[in-house]
C-alpha cells in the first residue's frame, strides 16, 4: 500500500469507527422510545408516484389508475417519470371480472406478502408490441421495450373480456432489455415472451426471470433470454441464447446449438433481490434474502425466503428533491436507503459504508450524474446491496457511474456474504447527453452482479443532426463493465455499445452465466475502431494475466450502421489456460459490419453472407 492510500484508509475507517459509536447510541435510544411509546403501524410516505392498492378496492377503481399510467408510460421511453404499484395481500379480479393491465416504461408492480402467493391477480399483466409505422399499425416489434418491473405476487391467467388473439389465456410479455421478472407464481395459461398478436416483425431481444414458477412459456422470438432458480413446466422454442441456471425442468442442452440452450443444474453463486412486503400486523418490512451457492429452484418453495427482515423505519425513505448531503448523512449514520420513483439529480457522490446496507429503489428510481460526479459508491465491506436503481452519465464526464470498492487498502468482503447488486441498469446517452470512461467498475472481491444492462445509447432525444458520427464523438464510454475483484459472479450480464471493451474481467476466479452484447453501431471508421494494431476491441476481454474464469452461454452481435466495412477480430479474447473455459458462445451479424472471428481466431466470419445466422463454439477451449 502506498503511503497516500494507507492515510487515506485509516481516515476512513478511523471515520467510520466514530460515526458507528453515534449509530448504537441513536439505535439503542430509538428501540427504547419505540417500546415506552407503541403505536399503530402507519403507512409511510412514498410520494405521490406511489400507488397503494388494497384488495376491498373496487377493481374498476384499481384498472382505472392501471389502465391510466399504461397509456401515458407506453411510449415514454425517454420519459423522467417513475411509478410503482404495490398491492397489499389479498385477491385482485375474479373469473368473471378478471384484472387486466398492461405495464408501460419506468413501472414498476409488485406485491407487498411475505410470499409470492400472499397476493393473487386474476388476469393479465402484460406488454405488447409497440407498433412504430402508419399510426401504429405496423412494424411491431418490442426491440425497445425497457425499464419495467413485475414481481413477488401470483398470477392467474384470464382473458375473459378480451377479443380476438388476446382472448386466449396467454399472456404477453414483450420485452428486451432491463425488464426482471422475480418471484411470481403463474398459473393457468401459457406465458408468451413474444407478442405474436400483431403485424410484423414481432422481434424481442432479452430478459429475465429469477426465483419464479412458470407454466408453459412461449420464448418465440426472443434472441436471448436468462432463467435462474425458477421452474418452468415447459418451455418452447429458442432463438440465439438461452441460459438457465438453477432451473427445475429445464431443457436439456445435449443437442447444442440446435436448439441453442444452455443448462446449469444449479446457480454458483446466488442471491434474491430485497422486496418490501407488509406482515400481519401491517408493519412495513423490506426481507433481504441470504446469498446462496450452489442452488436450484424457487427460494420460497418452503416458506420465507430465507435471510432477515428489516423494519421499514430502518431506512431513510428519499425522494428526487432531498440533497445529497442530507442522503449521505443517513447512509453514515447506518441507516439503509429507500429511493422512492423519480430522477435524482446526484454532483457528491452517494456513498454506501456500512456491511450489509441495503440500497433498494422502487418504481425504477434514477441517479443522475451532475459535474461529472460518481453517484453511487460502495466501500470494500462484506453484504452491501444495491438493487432496483437505474445510474444515468451526466453531460460531463464521469471518471465511473457506480464503484465497489478501491483499488487500494484491505479487502473485507465475504464469500458467504457477498455485495450484491440487483436489477442495476447504466445508461451513457438517451434521454440526454451522457460522457463516462467507465459505467461499472467492481474493485472489491466477493461480488454478485444479478442482472444488469449497462448501455451507451445507440438511439435517444437528443437532438444530433449529424447521424451516427456526432453521436459517437458526443455520448463517449469508454467501456462498460471492468471487474477488477477477484472471485466475483454474474448472472444476467447485459452490456453494449461501449466505444472500447464492453466488458474487461480482470479479476481471477470470475464466473458469468449469460452474456449479451452488441458492439457500437457508430465508429466512422476503421481507424476510429482499433486496438492499437488490432482491428477492434472484443466485446468481452478476460484479462491476460486471468488463471480460472468461466463463461456460459454468451453472446456479441455487430450492426456497424454508421460504416458497415467495419471488421472486429474476435468477439471475445481470452489468456488460452486451462482454467480460462468458455461454454457455449457465439457471434451474429446484423446485417452490417463483420466479427472475423468468435473466439482468439477460432469460428467465423459472422458477416453479411450469414446475417442472422449465429456462429457458434460450443466449448473453448475445445474439450
Amino acid at each position: 500500500m502506498t503511503t497516500r492510500a494507507g492515510r487515506q484508509v485509516r481516515r476512513q475507517f478511523g471515520r467510520l469507527f466514530a460515526i458507528g459509536l453515534a449509530v448504537v447510541t441513536v439505535s439503542t435510544l430509538s428501540g427504547t422510545a419505540a417500546q415506552a411509546h407503541p403505536s399503530k403501524p402507519a403507512a409511510p410516505a412514498l410520494g405521490g408516484n406511489v400507488t397503494i392498492f388494497d384488495p376491498s378496492m373496487p377493481v374498476e377503481q384499481i384498472q382505472a389508475a392501471l389502465d391510466a399510467a399504461a397509456v401515458k408510460q407506453t411510449d415514454a421511453e425517454m420519459s423522467t417519470d417513475r411509478y410503482a404499484f404495490l398491492f397489499k395481500p389479498g385477491t385482485y379480479g375474479t373469473d368473471a371480472k378478471p384484472l387486466q393491465f398492461k405495464v408501460g416504461y419506468y413501472t414498476e408492480v409488485a406485491g407487498l406478502g411475505a410470499n409470492p402467493d400472499d397476493v393473487v391477480i386474476n388476469g393479465k399483466i402484460e406488454v405488447y408490441n409497440r407498433c412504430l409505422e402508419n399510426n401504429g399499425t405496423s412494424n411491431c416489434l418490442a426491440l425497445v421495450n425497457f425499464w419495467r418491473t413485475l414481481s413477488n405476487l401470483s398470477l392467474h391467467i384470464n382473458g375473459t373480456g378480451q377479443e380476438g388473439c388476446r382472448a386466449g389465456n396467454t399472456n404477453f410479455w414483450a420485452v428486451s432489455q432491463a425488464v426482471s421478472l422475480r418471484r411470481l407464481d403463474v398459473t393457468g395459461g401459457t406465458f408468451s415472451l413474444m407478442d405474436y398478436c400483431t403485424a410484423g416483425p414481432q422481434y424481442a431481444s432479452g430478459g429475465y426471470i429469477a426465483d419464479s414458477r412458470f407454466p408453459t412459456v412461449l420464448n418465440g422470438s426472443q434472441q436471448q433470454w436468462l432463467t435462474r432458480n425458477s421452474k418452468v413446466d415447459n418451455w418452447t422454442n429458442a432463438v440465439w441464447n438461452q441460459v438457465f441456471s438453477g432451473v427445475e425442468g429445464a431443457p436439456d442442452e445435449s443437442a447444442f446449438p440446435n436448439p441453442p440452450y444452455t443448462t446449469l443444474a444449479t446457480t454458483p453463486v446466488s442471491r434474491e433481490k430485497p422486496y418490501l412486503f407488509v406482515d400481519d400486523k401491517g408493519k412495513w418490512n423490506v426481507r433481504v434474502p441470504s446469498a446462496q451457492k450452489n442452488s436450484s429452484g424457487v427460494s420460497w418453495a418452503n416458506g420465507i425466503t430465507p435471510g432477515r427482515t428489516v423494519p421499514l423505519s430502518d431506512f431513510y425513505i428519499a425522494k428526487p428533491s432531498d440533497p445529497e448531503w442530507k442522503i449521505n448523512t443517513q447512509l453514515l449514520l447506518g441507516k439503509n436507503l429507500l429511493l422512492t420513483p423519480g430522477v435524482y439529480n446526484i454532483d457528491q457522490s452517494l456513498q454506501v459504508f456500512w456491511p450489509n446496507q441495503v440500497v433498494l429503489g422502487i418504481g425504477h428510481a434514477t441517479l443522475t450524474a451532475v459535474n461529472g460526479a460518481t453517484p453511487l459508491k460502495v466501500a470494500d465491506v462484506p453484504g452491501a446491496i444495491v438493487a432496483g436503481v437505474t445510474i444515468d452519465a451526466g453531460t460531463k464526464e464521469s471518471k465511473t457511474l457506480l464503484q465497489v470498492g478501491t483499488k487500494y487498502g484491505p479487502n473485507f468482503s465475504s464469500s458467504s456474504n457477498p455485495t450484491t447488486l440487483s436489477d442495476v441498469y447504466f445508461r451513457v446517452g438517451g434521454p440526454h447527453i451522457g460522457k463516462t470512461d467507465t459505467a461499472l467498475e467492481v474493485n472489491s472481491d466477493n461480488v454478485l452482479i444479478d442482472h444488469t444492462w449497462v448501455w451507451r445509447a445507440d438511439h435517444g432525444v437528443e437532438g444530433f443532426t449529424g447521424g451516427d458520427t456526432e453521436r459517437w464523438n458526443t455520448n463517449t464510454g469508454r467501456q462498460g463493465a471492468v471487474i477488477n475483484g477477484d472471485n466475483v459472479t454474474a448472472t444476467g450480464l447485459f452490456v453494449e455499445h461501449f466505444q472500447k471493451y464492453n466488458t474487461t474481467w480482470n479479476g481471477d476466479n470470475g464466473t458469468t452465466v449469460l452474456y449479451q452484447n452488441e458492439l457500437p453501431y457508430d465508429p466512422p471508421t476503421q481507424a476510429d475502431w482499433m486496438n492499437g494494431d488490432v482491428e477492434g476491441y472484443a466485446g468481452y476481454k478476460v484479462g491476460d494475466k486471468v488463471k480460472n474464469h468461466k463463461l456460459y452461454g454468451a453472446g456479441v452481435y455487430v450492426f456497424n450502421q454508421n460504416n458497415p466495412s467495419i471488421h472486429t477480430e474476435n468477439g471475445f479474447e481470452v489468456p488460452s489456460r486451462p482454467g480460462v473455459k468458455l461454454h457455449h458462445i457465439m457471434t451474429v451479424n446484423l446485417s452490417a459490419g463483420t466479427i472475423d472471428h468468435v473466439v482468439n481466431g477460432v469460428g467465423g466470419p459472422a458477416d453479411t453472407s450469414n446475417v442472422g445466422a449465429p456462429v457458434f463454439v460450443t466449448d473453448y477451449p475445445a474439450s
